[in-house]
């Protein structure tokens, strides 16, 4: 069974800006940035991570469970707020099988999400994959497509898909990713598929954080070709 092994930075924060910020997958290089970004953002007046490791930011908005995700349920009491993030996520390699992946990348955060719209959470930010569908014979994108749907049915009143393609990440050390990255710039240089130029995840980040201010009800699919053209205005759609 899992336990809330620690909770750094718990306090009771009177603002004026009303949103209130719940991330899963803080870790990674897209919700750390995330993190960096809320927590310059004055929209957002309290930011709160659930992740296996501190992230080891020191701020007076954030909020840091330490948990396995073992046991959710055991964090329903602080799964509270506006808006849930999901960038959790992990590849087939570092996850060691397809059901470890499974698990990581659909059952953990369709759970949460659950517990969240459970708990009166009205809008999520769900970063998926270019090319997500459920009907996908390639396995990555059939899980990602399985996740976003599986959110879907739980109705979420402001439900946000991004599909990024590649995503550039500060110091990788994958160099698979990192030849990809020069193949893809080498081609948009010469104006070849430019829609599917890598994306740094601090511009990713950036747009994540817009998206819950920016878009009215109901469910929007954000593919990558349109991330970068997100700005901080009243969408109407």
């Amino acid at each position: 069974m899992s336990k809330i092994i620690a909770i750094f930075n718990i306090i009771d924060i009177k603002a004026t800006v009303n949103m209130k910020a719940l991330i899963i997958g803080a870790t990674g290089a897209t919700g750390k940035d995330l993190v960096h970004v809320l927590l310059k953002d004055p929209d957002y007046a309290e930011v709160v991570i659930f992740s296996r490791r501190t992230i080891g930011i020191q701020d007076l908005k954030l909020s840091e469970i330490i948990t396995d995700f073992d046991n959710q349920e055991a964090l329903s009491d602080y799964v509270k707020g506006d808006v849930l993030f999901s960038c959790l996520g992990t590849t087939l390699k570092a996850a060691g099988s397809k059901e470890r992946q499974w698990q990581i990348d659909v059952e953990i955060p369709s759970k949460f999400a659950a517990i969240a719209k459970r708990n009166g959470v009205q809008k999520m930010a769900l970063l998926s994959a270019y090319g997500a569908s459920a009907a996908s014979r390639v396995f990555y994108s059939q899980l990602k497509g399985k996740l976003e749907d599986k959110i879907a049915k739980l109705g979420f009143v402001q439900y946000i898909i991004f599909r990024p393609g590649l995503l550039l990440r500060k110091n990788t050390d994958r160099i698979g990713e990192r030849i990809a990255a020069s193949v893809l710039k080498f081609l948009n240089g010469l104006h070849i598929i430019r829609k599917f130029r890598p994306l740094p995840t601090s511009t990713l980040a950036e747009k994540l954080a817009i998206a819950p201010k920016v878009f009215p009800k109901g469910t929007h699919v954000v593919e990558l070709n349109k991330i970068v053209e997100l700005e901080c205005r009243k969408i109407n759609e």
